[in-house]
């Protein structure tokens, strides 16, 4: 690693931590980062989502009295979750790097898009639980089977995951956003944590670059909410956006 390489992973994870905590989608700033970097797409994706973990773990804290009185919705969600992370992880460390080379702007304007939207999801989602009372056999089944293909896409890259999360849980009839957020937290929590195992029992870890983004992505998460919180939640996710489009079309212009 050349000297000049470390503040650049440590301000892209701490940017990554402050956005999280406020918005989400900060895989977008730190993920891309280390591939411009020249680390391996794979490692820096597998890399990307150990040093994020704890992340996760601080907004299900976050959310904890949210997520009283939501046993069921666990018990009904954490298998596909679980299921659906291990299978994510493994599929992405069997793709061959040069494949998933190709396919990483199109995996990065796909978070990007699913964030710009996200206002819009919510509340629709929000407006249909409301109106839509208890969810039928049918929604259940289609929730879990919804569920299971978030957590691959979670365990494969996981950019805006929690956003896709907000649908499966629209089509449960959840109408508390509150308690929705919690549940999401939670779920995403699970399937970071299970693919991260994989990742590092796989040692397919940049553990230089892991602990360095910890580092950073806590400081930025905590001190650095604040800030953002003031500049508001729509200002940092068209700040997210912005990056995103711009990492799309950067990768998509200058492959390697």
């Amino acid at each position: 690693m050349h000297l000049w390489q470390p503040p650049i992973i440590f301000a892209a994870a701490f940017a990554a931590g402050m956005v999280n905590s406020v918005a989400g989608g900060g895989t977008l700033i730190s993920f891309p980062t280390l591939v411009w970097l020249g680390r391996n797409p794979i490692l820096a994706d597998a890399t990307n989502a150990v040093a994020l973990w704890p992340g996760s773990f601080a907004g299900m804290v976050g959310f904890r009295r949210e997520l009283k009185g939501s046993r069921r919705w666990f018990l009904l969600l954490i298998a596909p979750s679980l299921v659906g992370g291990v299978f994510g992880a493994i599929l992405l460390l069997h793709t061959p790097s040069k494949s998933f080379s190709k396919v990483v702007p199109y995996l990065i304007l796909l978070a990007t898009l699913i964030l710009a939207t996200q206002e819009l999801i919510t509340r629709r989602l929000y407006r249909e639980a409301n109106a839509g009372g208890k969810p039928s056999r049918h929604g259940t089944i289609g929730a879990v089977l919804f569920q299971f293909l978030v957590g691959v896409y979670g365990g494969y890259f996981g950019a805006g995951m929690g956003i896709l999360m907000l649908a499966a849980l629209g089509l449960l009839g959840l109408t508390d956003i509150h308690q929705m957020n919690g549940v999401k937290n939670f779920l995403a929590f699970s399937i970071n944590g299970i693919a991260s195992v994989y990742f590092i029992a796989s040692g397919a870890v940049l553990w230089t670059d892991a602990i360095l983004m910890m580092i950073a992505a806590t400081l930025g998460g905590y001190s650095g909410a604040g800030l953002a919180r003031r500049v508001g939640r729509p200002a940092v996710r068209y700040f997210v956006v912005t990056v995103g489009l711009v990492m799309t079309l950067s990768m998509l212009v200058f492959r390697r």
